[in-house]
Order: C-alpha cells, then sequence, then structure tokens
C-alpha cells in the first residue's frame, strides 16, 4: 500500500545524486519505522502509466517514541525516468507515494564484528545499517570498504565521516577509487575478486567477522562473494543486495520445481494475495507477476527486473523457470521461493502464495 508522504528535504550530495527525505506523518511513525538496510518503494504517475522504483533507507533506525526519519540516495542513472525527475523537478513540498518499509537485506544491531563492500549507491543502505549498530551497541565494530569512481562522485561523505570522528575505535573506513589516485590509502583501480582476495585478510581478521555486507553493482557484488568464499567465510555470514546489472551475467535459477524441458502451451496460474485466492491463465510471454497484475493491481512489485525481491512468492506446486534471480539468497530458492516478475510457468498448473 503507497501513502502519500510530503518532500521536508532535498540535498544535493553529488552533481548526479540527491538526497531526499519525507515528512512522516503522526498516524504513520509505527508503519515506517524502518530496520536498517530496508529499502522503500516509489511511485509516480506519468501519462497515466505507473512508474515504480525502490531506494534503500540511509538514516539510522529509530525506535520507538523517536519518530522514524526516512531519507534515500537518488543517483541519476541515465534515461531514468523517476531518477531524472527527483534530480531535476522534485522540490520541498512536494508530495511522493511511498510504501513502507521492506526488504530482507535488514539488520538487526547486535554485539560482534561486521563489515561491508559497497560501490556506488550501495552505501545507502549500509549507511543505516553502520549508523544504526554503533550507535546502539558499544560493543559493535564495523568495517566499510567503498569503491566509487572519483572523491566528487562519492555519496554520503560527510555522513561517513561523521561515523569515522564519532567512533574512531569501532569504525574503520577504506576507500578506493577506480578513477582517480588518492594521496592517501589504496591505489586507484576497481575492488574485484583477485583484488579484495589479497586486501581483506591485510585490514581486518576476516574469520573473526560476524556479518559481511555486500551491496552496489552485480560485478562488485559478485566478486567480493567470490573473495570471501574463498578466503573461507560461510555463506551463512555474506548479505548481498545488488543495486544494478551491469555486465549481463545472471545467476538466475533455470528452473523451480522437479526438472522440466518445455513450456506447455496452455498454462494456469493460482495464487494467493492477502488471503484471497484466484485462477487466471497465463499468457505466452507474461511472467506470473504479469499475471497476477491483470486481476490484482495489489500484486506486490517494485523493480520488474529481479533485483529487489519484492515480488518474492512461494511456490505451492508446479514448475517455474527463472529468467534472473539477483534478489533471492541461496537458501530461500532451495526452500521453494521464486521471484514472480522472472517466473514463467514449465506446467500446465502452478500455484503461487504471496502471503508465505
Amino acid at each position: 500500500m503507497f501513502h502519500p508522504l510530503r518532500v521536508s528535504a532535498v540535498e544535493q550530495l553529488t552533481d548526479d545524486a540527491v538526497a531526499i527525505t519525507f515528512a512522516i506523518p503522526a498516524e504513520l511513525r509505527a508503519a515506517f519505522r524502518h530496520t536498517p538496510g530496508q529499502h522503500v518503494a516509489l511511485r509516480r504517475i506519468v501519462g497515466g502509466a505507473e512508474i515504480r522504483r525502490t531506494y534503500s533507507i540511509c538514516t539510522p533506525a529509530a525506535e520507538a517514541p523517536d519518530e522514524p526519519v526516512v531519507q534515500v540516495g537518488v543517483r541519476l542513472v541515465e534515461g531514468g525516468e523517476f531518477s531524472t525527475y527527483a534530480l531535476k523537478e522534485l522540490s520541498v513540498g512536494d508530495t511522493v507515494e511511498v510504501m513502507a518499509p521492506m526488504g530482507r537485506f535488514a539488520f538487526q544491531p547486535r554485539p560482534g564484528r561486521f563489515a561491508a563492500i559497497v560501490g556506488g549507491s550501495g552505501i545507502t543502505p549500509v549507511l543505516s545499517i553502520a549508523a544504526t549498530l554503533l550507535a546502539r551497541e558499544p560493543d559493535a565494530r564495523f568495517c566499510l570498504i567503498r569503491s566509487d569512481r572519483t572523491a566528487a562522485s562519492t555519496m554520503f561523505l560527510d555522513e561517513v565521516a561523521d561515523l569515522k570522528d564519532r567512533w574512531p575505535d569501532r569504525f574503520q573506513l577504506v576507500t578506493a577509487l577506480s578513477r582517480e589516485e588518492q594521496q592517501s590509502g589504496l591505489p586507484s583501480g576497481r575492488l574485484d575478486h583477485e583484488r579484495l582476495t589479497g586486501l581483506l585478510p591485510e585490514l581486518l581478521p576476516v574469520a573473526d567477522v560476524d556479518g559481511w555486507f555486500l551491496c552496489g553493482p552485480f560485478g562488485l557484488v559478485q566478486g567480493a562473494e567470490r573473495a570471501l568464499h574463498g578466503l573461507g567465510v560461510d555463506r551463512t555470514r555474506i548479505h548481498q543486495e545488488i543495486f544494478h546489472v551491469d555486465d549481463g551475467t545472471s545467476p538466475a535459477v533455470a528452473s523451480a520445481g522437479p526438472a522440466s524441458t518445455a513450456a506447455p502451451a496452455h498454462s494456469t496460474l493460482t495464487a494467493t494475495l492477502d488471503g484471497r485466492s484466484g485462477n487466471w491463465p497465463v499468457r505466452e510471454g507474461d511472467s506470473l507477476l504479469e499475471t497476477v497484475l491483470r486481476s490484482r493491481s495489489d500484486a506486490p512489485y517494485a523493480c520488474k527486473g529481479g533485483v529487489c525481491g519484492t515480488c518474492r512468492a512461494f511456490l505451492v506446486s508446479g514448475e517455474v523457470r527463472m529468467d534472473r534471480n539477483y534478489a533471492l539468497e541461496p537458501d530461500e530458492t532451495e526452500a521453494g521461493y521464486v521471484l514472480a516478475c522472472q517466473s514463467h510457468p514449465l506446467t500446465p498448473e502452478v500455484e503461487l502464495d504471496f502471503d508465505r
């Protein structure tokens, strides 16, 4: 469900990025009290067409009775309809439709040692995670390894510097610039698999880190994950969120359910959403999400690209093919979850449950 929220602040972060803060009315404070790492979906109607985008909340999580602060960072994407609007038109006082916080990149602060590897706008959810953790857990430590093109393109420089100033003994910051030399710190270049494999053991005791948070472009996240696996880190300690896919490679599960060879000529989808079930024929080429949306406009989705995970559903019966999967963890797919926006039927009957 979307709620109209007033924009209370628009802050220019870089030449191509802004931070947008929303005013949360008293009656919605409980709904918008987020967990660190969660995101919100924003909606805009243009010419009768609906545009939805997801953006991570970058502010620390507030506990009751404190008022929640919902701020997102938006970077301009070439040809992006919403990001262009956000940077060039959106002003204080405007109203934007916003869905309550969601997402499984969320983190409940606890004592321990944690680390993150982020690229570009991937800093946004991790900024919330690190700030909340350090403020709430005096025995926690956090290491942030961030990659950006240049210093001028780096989002939330001041906010990250503030963490270093407030908790110098518990917050470690390592910055790599891919297109600019630094006077101190790491030499320029991308943080790829090979470089991270050699770098991480020099920065911190890898085996002692209780949780790793990887966020940013797919290439960076994939390289970081491979490096951590190679260093012996168990996959249960690695949490990741893809912000965009930059190399065309998909880690998608080819099918869910028993092996099947070809799609049927006709399929019927049964889906349960908010306690109500329905049956619909699947049109040729349509995803299961598109099938549901023809009759249920309240079906959950945001990106339709297999990235945000908003449309996650449990596959009750039948078989499906997922074109892409950048959102679900291996244990989720093994348990029977699929992304409805990327799923196509491989059997005459398929049943999904969005409520599980």
